[in-house]
Formats: structure tokens, sequence, C-alpha cells
């Protein structure tokens, strides 16, 4: 049987013999063609031609024809029915894809604080990271909820094996963090086997760096073999208030100069960097100039703040030291009315982004203090602090107000909904995951992938 494409190839040869036919008998029947017949005697204009045979041919074609046009069509609907329902499931199939990649974006920018000094396949953090894919953890030793110790350090020996367990759960490797900063701020106390840190203040009453540069050298190696790679610290806030009772009172600023700030600070970040050690500075904009503590409630800086609390931030990242800065959870009425710094764009993309040029990975301070769950609902913080401009939102669940097993699965669906409710675009999500990705791979946190250049941090050090 004659194929569709074989009937149509024999049908134009047939078409181009009957034009020719035609064109020659209405050149013979003219007097232009007996003109031209006469004078060039083309034999060819003189052939007899059997009409009625050509007639018959014209048609057989066209009935031939009509049998194959009314064949295709017969035969079109079930075919295009067929294309229509592959396309339809390939485009379901692509959804599914792309909701679960867009979960695991956005798995990559939570941050969350777990119970145990052990984990295993029946642990709340080994579902949050197999599930969630969360991005990073942040280890405690003491557990608030409870009022006791341990929460996740025992010893130098039981911490590295935590972390080792953790990550080897993570098919992306994860931020292990930790507030290491120093005096009253350690989760690595002495008691556990963990060297003595002496505070931001005391570090910062030498005016020749060399006790910042001893402190911070042997906090970065202990961290290091402990298998940490993130530090949440150190406080860059300036001293404006000595009485500020969660940053001057117990010694954790290193000056109420911030000069003095940005010079005890960048030695403290690249003897953290020597060791591959992420530093996370805080608390942007400042909160040095504080009257209360976030942890408590809402802290107001409107009448306290002072513009050169920004200076130590400016100068770090002009000399490429800012990887990560933790925003706080403080109101200045003067530069937004209505939100604090870490739901406000006016201070993350106005202020961090736009004035200082931060280009790097901004980070809530945890959204379960009070003066965030006191004024917010739970789905309004996390809405409005990423479109904001945060990159990772921290949830440590070590909050007087109790310990949530399922607080990773709950803030992703909260940021996975918005995104699907048009309340979050999804450009948001796609550049707090580069960051961050990129951020991991700066560290060696994962490996770059073979055709990418290795971002270098040995121009920082010099």
């Amino acid at each position: 049987m004659l194929s569709t494409r074989s009937i149509a190839i024999h049908f134009l040869a047939l078409r181009v013999d009957l034009y020719w036919y035609g064109a020659l008998y209405f050149y013979r029947k003219s007097s232009v063609g007996r003109f031209f017949g006469t004078m060039m005697n083309m034999d060819l204009l003189q052939k007899k031609i059997n009409w009625k045979i050509v007639c018959v041919l014209c048609v057989a074609l066209v009935l031939m024809l009509s049998a194959v046009i009314f064949f295709w069509f017969l035969n079109k609907p079930s075919q295009l029915k067929n294309i229509s329902s592959e396309r339809k499931q390939t485009k379901s199939e692509q959804q599914i894809i792309s909701d679960d990649q867009l979960k695991e974006k956005i798995g990559q920018m939570i941050m969350v604080g777990f119970r145990g000094t052990k984990v295993s396949e029946k642990s709340d953090i080994y579902n949050e990271i197999k599930d969630v894919k969360i991005g990073g953890v942040v280890l405690f030793d003491y557990d608030t909820p409870t009022k006791s110790y341990p929460r996740n350090i025992v010893s130098p020996e039981q911490t590295k094996n935590l972390i080792s367990d953790l990550q080897k759960y993570s098919e992306t490797p994860l931020f292990v963090a930790i507030d290491a900063e120093g005096g009253a701020v350690n989760r690595l106390k002495k008691e556990y086997g963990f060297s003595i840190i002496a505070s931001a203040q005391k570090m910062g009453q030498d005016k020749t760096l060399n006790t910042v540069r001893a402190e911070s050298k042997k906090l970065a190696a202990e961290l290091k073999t402990a298998g940490f790679n993130m530090n949440l610290a150190p406080v860059v806030d300036v001293n404006v208030n000595p009485k500020n009772p969660i940053i001057g009172a117990v010694e954790r600023s290193f000056s109420s100069n911030p000069e003095e700030v940005f010079n005890q600070s960048k030695v403290f970040i690249k003897n953290h960097l020597l060791d591959n050690i992420i530093t996370v500075e805080k608390h942007f904009p400042g909160q040095g100039s504080a009257t209360t503590d976030s942890h408590k409630t809402a802290v107001d800086v409107t009448n306290t703040y002072k513009e050169d609390e920004l200076i130590p931030y400016k100068k770090l990242n002009d000399e490429g030291l800012l990887d990560v800065v933790m925003v706080a959870h403080v109101i200045n009425k003067n530069i937004d009315e209505n939100y604090p710094a870490t739901m406000s764009s006016a201070f993350i993309q106005n202020i961090l982004r736009k004035q200082i040029r931060f280009g790097g990975v901004v980070m809530s301070d945890d959204m379960q203090m009070a003066a965030i769950t006191e004024n917010y609902s739970f789905e309004d913080a996390i809405i409005k602090s990423i479109n904001a401009g945060t990159d990772i939102i921290s949830f440590l669940n070590n909050s007087p107000n109790g310990y949530d097993e399922k607080i990773a699965y709950k803030v992703r669906d909260v940021i996975f909904n918005a995104v699907k409710d048009k309340k979050i675009d999804e450009k948001r999500i796609e550049d707090s995951y580069s960051r961050i990705i990129n951020l991991k791979k700066k560290f060696e946190i994962i490996a770059p992938a073979l055709n990418e250049t290795k971002l270098e941090k040995t121009d920082t050090l010099k």
C-alpha cells in the first residue's frame, strides 16, 4: 500500500505533466503558438494529445486525493488526542518535579536547632534533614525549654561524632553552626573539655590586637577539629550603651569605638578563614544602643541608634570579609515605621545591599525570640522576612515557648504555600538558594562542579 508521502509525490509528478500538456495545448491554439511553431518548427507542439485520457486521469486523481484526505482526517482526532494527553502528562510530571525542586531550595534556606547528643534514623533532626532537606543546624549545650543540660554538646569527641553523623545523613552538606563568641556566650565550655576563650570586651581592651589574634586562632582551630564550618560570631555591635542587657553588660562588644570594633573583628574573621570557618557578623544594623533584650521583648532603638554603628559592616565589606550578616529584631522608626530589621526591606535592601553593597548571605536572628513571636504571626513573620531579603531564616527551637519537632516542616510549608499563592516571588527563592550554594562551594562544604572555578578566599587574608 502506498504511503501518504508516496501518493503526494505521484500526485505532484502527474500534476506537472498535466500542466505541461495543458500549456502546450493552449499554446498551440493561440496565434502566438502558431507563429512560433511555424518559425521554430517545434515538433512537440505538433503532437496529438488524447484529451479524453487526460480528463479520465484528472478525475481519477481527484478521487484518489479525496480518499487520502478523508482517511487522514478520520484518524487525526485520535492522534491529536494522544498528543494532547502526552503533553498534559509531561506538563504534570514537570510540575511535580518543579514543586519538589522548589521545596528543596526552600529547605536550604532553613536553619534549625534540635535535641540530642546523638543522631539516628529515629531522631527528629534525621527526618528534617531527609524530608525537608534543611540547609543548616545550630548546636547548643543548654536546652532552654526544659532548663537542663545537655542538649547537643558533652565532649569534643562526642561533638565531632554528632556533626559527622549529621553530615552523613544530609544529601547536601549542612552549615553546622554554633555561638562561639568567647566569654559568656560560648557553647564549647571548659567543663566539656574545650578551651576557655576571652570575651570580646577583653580582647578589645588590647589595642595591639595580640589578644584577639591568639584567642580567635585557638577558637577557630577547635571549631575545625570538631567539624563546625560556621561560627555565629563575631559581634560587631558598637558598645553605645554599656548597660545594654544583651550586649554591653555581658561583654559581647569589642569597643565603643566603631574603628576599634572593625580592627578587632577583622583579625577574628581572618583567623577563622584560615581554618575555613564561615563567620557571621551580627547584629545588623547594630544592637549596641539597645536598652532591652530581643529574646524577651521588642527592641526599639529609634532614639538611641547611632549612624556610626554601620561603620564595622561597611569597612569589613570593603575588605571582602563579610560572607554572612545576621540581621537583628531591632526597630528603628526613623528607617521603618512598621517592622523590625529582620522583616524590613528598608534595612536589608536599602542599607545592607545598596548602601553597604553587601552581596553575601543574609541570615535572620532566631525567629522564635519574643520580639517576633509576641508581635507577629508565624506565617506573617516568615513571609515578610523572606520578602525583605532574608536568605537563611533561623528557627533554633530553643526558646521558653517549647520545642517543636516539626518546626522545619512548618517553616518549609509556609514558604512553599506563599510562593504558590504569589505572596513570595519564586525568584526570591532562586536568589537565596544561589547565594547559599555558592557560599557552601566557596568554603568547600560542597565540592564545586568540575567546570566551575574555585572561589578563592586567599585575597582577603593578605
